[in-house]
């Protein structure tokens, strides 16, 4: 068993936060934990040591985009690009694209998986099937129906976890359903559906809600519309983006206190400048400028963030105020369950994956281990 040991900081487990720990590994499983350290032991400096984060959305990262790189290559700068930032787990996102495009990225992301890419789990697909009123960034002439041939390539097995964001209203409930037992997580997001639509949504088996408030029907007090499905639903798990920009700190606040906070998961939306030193990029064909850290459009319009999750971490601490042990599970336990990867990632226990994020003790990156080996 090889031993790995902290001193003088706080060591996130299921049981409670060690401020000194042991833990044992055998090859790439964490094989026992126990408080106190050895004399070898890694000083934290007050510093934190949390399950490795797992992000749903990564649409880019160390310039490169996924679309445009729907690429065993694409796929492993993504993920090398978010592991620098504590990101042991990521889900390589598709913005609305063509069939083909799709089953590039699909196939892709197996290959990765195959070929043992560290960090990869599997493929978000974002759109077509969405709303023009609530599109985003997103190009309209993508935008498709549901149909047997695109029906087919999402429910086709997979390597990985297989995650899909479309509005209810242009679907079926017998489509949702369809989706959910080839093993899809489906999403709700970029709708305009009513409470109604969002709702049955639900009950058809959708069991997420992509980047709350952003690109959905709003709350309104005689139209709830799906952020109101959302908030009047304790089960689906609620994507938040806490990058300042996206949704006011205030709203994010009261959505946490409306339902169980462990049905919320911390997302980072993040584009390709993400760990890059060209910030500015181009989203099929529109240039978007990277600016303080927002990502936008010629006409103003949000594309995705220039966040990071050991960000989307420290802004939920000081953003919204809650203990960095939430936070963690915001970025680590609860996105591992809406996966049904919880029996192997997701927190620090004894039979789960060695993988982990060190932060200072102002939570940012340090280090990132994967299968107990460091990555960055």
């Amino acid at each position: 068993m090889t031993l790995h040991s902290f001193i003088n900081g706080h060591i996130v487990t299921p049981l409670g936060t060690l401020s000194a720990a042991t833990i044992g590994i055998e090859g790439e499983i964490i094989a026992a934990i126990t408080p106190g350290a050895a004399d070898d032991a890694i000083d934290l400096d007050g510093g934190w040591v949390m399950p490795g984060f797992i992000d749903t959305q990564v649409n880019g990262g160390g310039g490169v985009l996924f679309n445009d790189t729907p690429t065993v290559a694409g796929v492993a700068a993504i993920a090398a690009a978010h592991v620098r930032y504590g990101s042991t787990a990521t889900m390589p996102t598709l913005i609305s694209d063509t069939p083909d495009v799709i089953a590039r990225g699909l196939d892709a992301v197996d290959a990765a998986i195959d070929a043992g890419v560290p960090g990869v789990v599997g493929i978000h697909v974002e759109g077509p099937v969405i709303n023009v009123v609530r599109k985003g960034i997103h190009d309209p002439a993508r935008f498709r129906p549901l149909d047997d041939e695109l029906l087919t390539l999402l429910t086709t097995p997979r390597r990985g976890r297989v995650m899909v964001t479309l509005a209810p209203e242009r679907v079926t409930t017998a489509q949702i359903a369809a989706l959910v037992a080839a093993g899809v997580r489906v999403c709700l997001g970029h709708t305009d559906a009513d409470y109604a639509t969002a709702t049955a949504a639900f009950a058809a088996g959708a069991t997420g809600v992509t980047h709350l408030f952003n690109a959905m029907s709003p709350l309104v007090h005689r139209a709830p519309g799906v952020v109101g499905a959302a908030l009047d639903n304790d089960s689906a798990w609620c994507g938040i983006i806490v990058d300042g920009f996206h949704v006011d700190d205030a709203a994010l606040r009261i959505a946490l206190r409306a339902r169980p906070a462990d049905r919320f998961m911390l997302v980072s939306d993040a584009m390709p400048c993400v760990g890059a030193a060209n910030k500015d990029f181009v989203l099929q064909g529109k240039p978007i400028r990277v600016e303080d850290g927002r990502c936008v459009g010629a006409d103003g319009t949000l594309a995705g963030s220039d966040l990071d999750m050991a960000g989307a971490v420290r802004g939920a601490v000081t953003r919204l105020g809650i203990a960095p042990e939430q936070a963690a599970a915001l970025a680590s336990t609860s996105p591992a369950e809406f996966l049904g990867l919880s029996d192997e990632r997701g927190t620090l226990a004894v039979g789960k994956r060695a993988d982990w994020a060190i932060l200072t003790r102002d939570l940012y990156p340090a280090s990132t281990w994967i299968g107990a080996r460091p990555v960055a």
